[in-house]
């Protein structure tokens, strides 16, 4: 019932209704108390009714309430009075695109691509957050009087029906919401993606595909697929193409191309990520994109996608040939071309960075494949990539001078591999390797373990022997990502500090122990000729000037491109960039194998659940009762994490710490009422305690000067299991939780131990060791005492981590070096006995996981939307430096 003028609700008085819909009726309404006009949605009175649907809108309501960007009408809170509630929202002036289209049919080009790419900026915004749009439309965007594009109502198809994977498509979130409000419906399913209308559950892709309704509609002036009423506007869309040839007839064909990825229906076909659309359409506008960087125009919905891409990979290898003869002319000036590398079919991008071949006519990545990382190469001239044989386990690959061959780390072994054939040849040991950098003088200056300095190793290999050492006095735990000047004898390499603002890039050499500190960055950092050292900070790749021959920052540093993914890598980000030395580029962006989802597994494998959204997360730990899970979550506005509770019983998520540091690792109490976290709010990984209930203060349980986190809390509640890291290895402490609290060693030696978990009747501690040059799970006895009794087993046979007990102590779980889930049956009464491991399924590149007490596995599995994230290529990128 339509409320009148003049009624107040709350510091709001209506002023008139100026909208109606599914979900609610919308009223320009003046707020008495800020002196502003805003939109009021008045909420159906059946949410008063149904205080479980009110309470998940709330929820959602909060989420939505934090998108902040300039092309998303904001959302000011949910309020309740009079018995109403209702939704206080940013009044937007202007008509929608709906009005504008039904007034003028299609609109200018160039005017329809600079309102999609600030709606493209909207959404990708709402992306970054992990929100969902879910009923973009025509109708639900406004341009005000001034021109700036505002998207309305984001995500409130989700707030008003929750989350649903019933099969029905008349029970989708967006149908549902509209189902009662004649016109509304026919209009809302035009732009439903097909997994929309199949009542499928949806991500971001479904945004995407109704982005490429909305651009269709723009520059044609008709809706994408149509018909008499919902059933045959619903098949039309899972079903048929759009009418292609409607598009005016001098569109740029690269917004053709864009329209055919939008609106593909197969998802791992579909244009992956927003952004990838936004690069397009701005290229398009500014002119940056040369013709032979265009694909062939679509000749009608018949075409095959596939081709269409294949004529464009085409245009794109004959203009980056046509850029590589330039780069022989130092003074030649080029346009920046662009190109994107999607990862092979059925394949994963992992976090491993892409690395461009010093003549930049090579980009070598790792892609998992079956769960397994294999080290892939693209030549840029060609259409694909193709996998190395022999590169099984690979990760941080880079290059030989020559372009020849490729290094990387596997197996514990630093090993190389020429690109034109052969077998992969290892060259010294390293342990956990990463980051090296090859010399033109073939010497190869590495990162062996995550806890000391760099080696040097001939390319030809042999004994690897130190080149840097750790100032311990300073706080100084790893040095990591060398990267060679030009000179073939000073190198760059990053200084990992336990304060982590102390933490930098240094340039050092191979023929003195001489290192000046040249830049303060926690990123690593790389040498692009003529002059400038590229490295990520806050998510932006910057430029830094730098004379190589003085080894010397000039001047300030400048942003080249935005978003570019930084991998956590043991609490340290490592940019996912490389450049050549004649100006081409790479770089991911939009979270390349980082986005990941909590997911449950059953034995055979099958999903049987998720907990949560995606993100980037991990460590999940499933509480002594069973009913909630604490895990870290990337908060992106401080890029710091932070632990989440989720309630398994309610399915709803909160917030656990609240600090201007990362707080990782938990553990829980064996009573529930406490988890202890790694925290680096001090400046060094300390370990802290809270309360679970989250009502008390955050408790400093060790403050040592030690790099440390928690593993394991005893079952009677006297010990907390520590993994400490100093120069040398990792090793197991404990950490008493009476009388002084003094931490003191357990296993500590010159090998690494790691990732310990206590049995649940406490007698035996699973760990994993790297003393025969192989991680391996073992077993041995606990007491609680300064040293270790009662034997020591090895459980695995051909390499393993992260080790977890079944409930009742009667299995032993761990990720086999083929990333396949391993179970081995033990005996763990008064003599520990343990079976043959036995392969359960392919954990997908997981790291840490859990079990439950009925036998699910919880483990943190990359989203489809991650895997497909592309690698950007730029040749000639500083050219942009000169605009």
């Amino acid at each position: 019932m339509t409320i009148a003028a003049g009624t107040k609700l709350g510091s709001y008085e209506l002023v008139a209704q100026i909208g109606a819909g599914g979900m609610g009726e919308v009223y320009r309404a003046h707020d008495s108390k800020l002196g502003r006009d805003v939109a009021i949605k008045v909420l159906p009175e059946a949410f008063a009714q149904d205080p479980e649907r009110l309470s998940r809108f709330q929820r959602e309501a909060k989420m939505l309430a934090s998108l902040n960007h300039p092309n998303i009408a904001a959302i000011y809170g949910l309020e309740d009075g009079a018995g109403r509630n209702y939704l206080v929202m940013e009044l937007v002036p202007g008509e929608t695109l709906a009005e504008r289209v039904k007034r003028e049919g299609a609109l200018p080009v160039e005017e329809a691509l600079a309102i999609c790419k600030q709606i493209a900026e909207a959404l990708e915004a709402a992306h970054e957050k992990g929100i969902i749009h879910r009923d973009l439309k025509p109708a639900n965007v406004k341009v005000t009087p001034e021109g700036k594009v505002k998207v309305l109502d984001f995500g409130l198809a989700k707030a008003f029906s929750g989350d649903t994977t019933d099969s029905n498509p008349s029970q989708s979130p967006t149908l549902s919401a509209v189902a009662t409000m004649q016109g509304v419906l026919l209009g809302t399913a035009a732009y439903m993606s097909p997994e929309q209308a199949r009542g499928k559950a949806v991500d971001k892709r479904t945004d995407i595909w109704a982005f490429g309704c909305v651009l269709y509609e723009l520059l044609t002036g008709k809706q994408a697929f149509t018909g008499e009423d919902v059933t045959e506007i619903l098949a039309a869309v899972v079903m048929k193409e759009p009418a292609f040839d409607a598009l005016p007839a001098k569109i740029p064909p690269a917004i053709r191309t864009l329209l055919s990825r939008c609106l593909e229906k197969n998802l791992k076909r579909r244009l992956q990520h927003v952004g990838e659309g936004r690069i397009v359409i701005e290229d398009v506008l500014s002119g940056s994109l040369p013709a032979e960087m265009v694909a062939a125009q679509r000749k009608g919905p018949s075409s095959n996608i596939r081709v269409a891409w294949a004529v464009a990979a085409i245009a794109i290898v004959a203009a980056l040939a046509l850029a590589f003869v330039h780069f022989r002319g130092p003074t030649e000036e080029t346009r920046i071309l662009k190109m994107t590398v999607l990862p092979p079919e059925k394949a994963m991008l992992t976090d491993s960075l892409p690395a461009v071949s010093p003549d930049g006519r090579r980009l070598a990545f790792v892609a998992n494949v079956n769960g397994q990382g294999t080290l892939w190469v693209r030549n840029l001239d060609s259409l694909a990539a193709r996998p190395l044989p022999g590169t099984e386990g690979a990760n941080d690959p880079f290059w030989s001078p020559d372009s020849r061959f490729v290094a990387f780390f596997a197996g514990g072994k630093l090993k190389k591999i020429d690109v034109a054939g052969g077998p992969a040849l290892s060259l010294c040991d390293a342990g956990s390797g990463i980051g090296g950098s090859w010399s033109r003088s073939d010497v190869i200056v590495f990162a062996p373990t995550t806890t000391g300095g760099l080696f040097r190793v001939p390319a030809a290999g042999g004994d690897a022997t130190p080149v840097t050492a750790l100032d311990q006095a300073s706080g100084e735990t790893s040095h990591r990502f060398p990267w060679f000047l030009p000179d073939g004898r000073h190198f760059l390499y990053t200084d990992r500090n336990a304060d982590s603002d102390k933490s930098a890039v240094y340039v050092a050499d191979l023929d003195s122990n001489t290192r000046r500190r040249v830049l303060v960055a926690p990123s690593n950092a790389v040498y692009s000729p003529p002059g400038y050292l590229l490295f990520v900070r806050e998510q932006t790749l910057m430029a830094q000037p730098f004379d190589a021959s003085n080894a010397q920052a000039i001047g300030g540093a400048v942003p080249i491109a935005e978003r570019v993914d930084s991998v956590t890598k043991l609490v340290y980000g490592q940019g996912q960039f490389s450049a050549s030395q004649n100006g081409v580029l790479a770089y991911t962006s939009g979270g390349a194998g980082q986005d990941r989802q909590l997911t449950w597994f059953d034995r055979s494998g099958k999903v049987v659940g998720t907990v949560g959204m995606p993100g980037d997360l991990g460590t999940p730990a499933i509480s002594p009762d069973g009913t909630r899970v604490v895990f870290y979550r990337l908060d992106t506005q401080t890029s710091f994490y932070d632990l989440w509770l989720y309630d398994l019983a309610h399915g709803s998520a909160s917030r656990f710490t609240f600090n201007s540091k990362s707080n990782i690792n938990p553990v829980w109490s064996p009573d529930g009422s406490h988890i202890a976290f790694q925290s680096t709010r001090d400046g060094v990984p300390n370990l802290y305690q809270k309360a679970s209930s989250g009502a008390a203060q955050d408790e400093a349980l060790d403050k040592a000067a030690r790099d440390k986190r928690p593993m394991d809390w005893s079952r009677d509640g006297r010990y907390i299991i520590e993994e400490i890291r100093d120069a040398k290895s990792y090793d197991i402490w404990v950490l008493p939780l009476f009388d002084d609290r003094k931490p003191f060693p357990y296993l500590q030696n010159d090998f690494n131990e790691r990732f310990a978990k206590l049995s649940p009747n406490g007698q035996w501690l699973a760990y994993v060791s790297d003393e025969t040059k192989r991680d391996e799970v073992y077993v041995q006895g606990f007491s609680g005492t300064r040293s270790g009794s009662g034997g020591k087993w090895q459980v695995s046979t051909s390499g393993g981590i992260y080790p977890v007990w079944s409930r009742d102590g009667k299995e032993l779980f761990f990720i086999g070096s083929d990333q396949k889930l391993m179970a081995v049956e033990v005996n763990g009464g008064a003599k520990f006995e343990a079976g043959v491991p036995k392969p359960l399924f392919e954990t997908r590149g997981a790291t840490f996981f859990d079990v439950s007490k009925d036998g699910r596995f919880l483990i943190p599995t990359q989203t489809e939307q991650s895997a497909g994230v592309p690698i950007t290529v730029v040749v000639n990128w500083t050219a942009g430096l000169k605009k």
